[in-house]
């Protein structure tokens, strides 16, 4: 039989969460501001999210980062949207996916020794990865990448933009020898109407969707070549540079077309 005392501690759970969920709420909002005012030169949080269009999972971790770059003003803060193409099976075909943004993934499964795949993914400077919906952990995550220091050598220039095509080329002074370079063409935002799947009949929307990745090995400068897929976005191309035996990002930049 249960006691005043057990009745009045059920009654009560349901405020308690509220109030646990409001305070929690609030230390995010923190924290979200204060990633994107961030002022610091010498480190970055390169933020590589692995999501889809027909994963019912996923659209949270995309709103998520929506907030990281809506009024973005850290220039350290480098946010990159990958869409893969493992859910396109299951009756939707993602537009922006690719396999090779798969295989991105699964390489960053055998960096870190992981057993699978997952969306959403989100993964911080190639070292720490979690579920991308995660706020608390996402944003501590960045928050910790933001307190690291690291050399800046990366330098980009815009060489060639016209209606189509696009030239970056990179200096850089870093001397590793198992580093390759990497420049993402990266479009700003986009919106699907989804008429199948487990998203069907959700209008999703999108930031910092990777449209094109490029590789090379490190050298002191290079050029790269875009063919602009929608002439009409706004792009962002972010360089930088990994490394392949262990995934960490160890410099990076970007600039706005």
């Amino acid at each position: 039989m249960k006691t005043l005392k057990d009745i009045l501690y059920i009654l009560s759970l349901p405020l308690i969460i509220t109030m646990i969920m409001t305070v929690k709420g609030f230390a995010d909002d923190h924290r979200l501001a204060e990633i994107k005012v961030g002022k610091s030169d010498k480190s970055f949080a390169v933020v590589e999210l692995f999501t889809s269009e027909g994963c019912w999972s996923c659209p949270p971790a995309d709103e998520l980062i929506a907030k990281l770059e809506k009024d973005n003003q850290n220039k350290k803060l480098f946010i990159m949207a990958f869409h893969v193409d493992y859910w396109d099976h299951q009756g939707w075909k993602d537009r922006f996916s690719e396999a090779e943004f798969t295989e991105r993934q699964r390489q960053y499964a055998s960096w870190m020794k992981l057993r699978t795949l997952y969306t959403p993914q989100l993964v911080i400077n190639g070292k720490a990865e979690m579920v991308g919906s995660e706020t608390s952990r996402v944003l501590g995550g960045i928050q910790s990448a933001m307190l690291e220091n690291h050399p800046q050598n990366l330098a980009v220039k815009i060489d060639k933009y016209e209606s189509t095509h696009l030239q970056v080329s990179y200096t850089t002074t870093s001397l590793s020898k198992h580093s390759t370079i990497l420049m993402a063409l990266v479009q700003k935002e986009a919106s699907s109407q989804v008429s199948a799947g487990e998203n069907a009949g959700k209008s999703l929307s999108h930031v910092q969707i990777v449209r094109q990745l490029q590789r090379r090995v490190l050298k002191a400068k290079d050029s790269f070549s875009f063919n602009l897929p929608d002439v009409d976005k706004d792009y962002e191309v972010i360089v930088f540079e990994q490394n392949q035996k262990s995934g960490e990002i160890i410099d990076a930049t970007s600039i706005n077309l």
